[in-house]
């Protein structure tokens, strides 16, 4: 899931907070212990979630 997110923040050309992330979060994002971090980055998990990672 990590993987996604950081996909997405650098298709969006935000590098910095993909750095971020690959730095400082887990591979398994835990929406309600990370939830503001998503909110803040516009993320919504269950948008960017295959069948298989939600």
């Amino acid at each position: 899931m990590k993987a996604t997110v950081v996909a997405v923040l650098r298709e969006r050309g935000q590098q910095i907070r993909a750095d971020f992330v690959e730095r400082e979060l887990p591979d398994r994002i835990d929406p309600s212990h990370h939830g503001g971090l998503l909110a803040m980055l516009h993320l919504d998990l269950s948008t960017l979630a295959g069948p298989d990672q939600v």
